[in-house]
């Protein structure tokens, strides 16, 4: 009787484990960020976690848990139990880890469960207003009069900020110095006062600057031209291949369920066309994706390898 019931256990565990799926989430869902409160991508998760909790009636909670480029958030995320009440909430910097900390082994292709892609965020680079360069073109040229003189500054040595401007040095044959600053604000702050000759820091971060007369919008870091910016230029356009996505994207423990993994990206992709939340992306300069796991999973396996070469061509350490 005793090995009966034994063997009846696990025929016993499937259906509830089942019902515990479908009924997801049944407590509150954490939402680990690995940089600090207040910042975009910060502005972004309370923006998601509020629409979630309306929808699947569970509290979603911001759990900030910033330093090592990410890494400490995103090994919190790894090592919590896939049972579908923590996600990661992060940056284009997922991409960049395993180039940046290779003795963390960190590689998000292997240690997490795509969820989906959250939005493209423009990378752009911004120079003075009232300062002598007026296109992406005409830095590249002063960069080839001055090898190595002219500056840029990024929220953070091995950010991703920090890896679009040394991207952007080698596709265009160039020699630029790196300033590191403790965030994108700061950089911002010795762009205004003289320290530094260019920024390269997200369209969130830089348009408040641009239109209030401040600074200088040279271009974007994207593929194509920003539909909410049309009259800025491509960086590509004049850097042919050069592209540097910052984006946001939402992942999970490696093994929870693949159900728990469709609901919420689910849920996310309802929200894509509500207007509030349009709105709120639109004020940053651009849009929300809230596609599928696939998008995520593809986007890793192009840019994970495009990082480790970029870093090891430019000598980046992670801080």
């Amino acid at each position: 009787m005793r090995r009966r019931r034994l063997l009846a256990t696990p025929a016993l565990l499937l259906p509830a484990r089942a019902w515990a799926e479908d009924a997801w989430p049944g407590r509150p869902v954490r939402i680990v960020i690995p940089f600090g409160a207040g910042g975009p991508i910060d502005n972004v998760g309370r923006l998601l976690a509020e629409q979630l909790r309306d929808r699947l009636g569970q509290p979603f909670l911001i759990d900030n848990r910033p330093g090592a480029g990410g890494s400490i958030g995103i090994r919190a995320v790894i090592q919590a139990l896939p049972d579908g009440t923590v996600f990661l909430l992060t940056s284009a910097s997922l991409a960049s880890v395993p180039a940046l900390y290779p003795a963390q082994e960190l590689d998000p292709r292997r240690l997490l469960a795509p969820v989906s892609l959250v939005a493209d965020v423009p990378t752009a680079m911004v120079v003075r207003a009232d300062g002598p360069w007026r296109s992406v073109r005409a830095v590249a040229a002063a960069a080839r009069d001055w090898p190595g003189e002219l500056t840029y500054g990024s929220g953070g040595a091995g950010s991703s900020n920090h890896l679009a401007g040394a991207l952007f040095a080698s596709a265009a044959g160039i020699t630029l110095e790196h300033i590191s600053y403790r965030g994108a604000a700061p950089a911002m702050i010795a762009l205004l006062a003289g320290e530094i000759d260019m920024v390269f820091a997200s369209t969130v971060e830089t348009l408040p600057h641009v239109q209030a007369g401040r600074a200088r919008l040279l271009g974007v870091a994207t593929e194509r031209r920003v539909p909410s910016l049309p009259e800025t230029p491509a960086i590509g356009e004049v850097v042919p291949g050069y592209v540097a996505l910052n984006w946001y994207a939402i992942a999970a423990p490696r093994a929870t369920p693949p159900a728990i993994i469709a609901r919420l990206s689910q849920a996310l992709a309802a929200l894509r066309d509500l207007p509030e939340v349009k709105a709120r992306f639109a004020a940053a300069g651009t849009a929300p994706l809230l596609t599928g796991p696939e998008a995520l999973a593809a986007r890793l396996e192009t840019e994970v390898p495009q990082w480790q070469r970029v870093v090891a061509e430019a000598g980046i350490r992670g801080e």
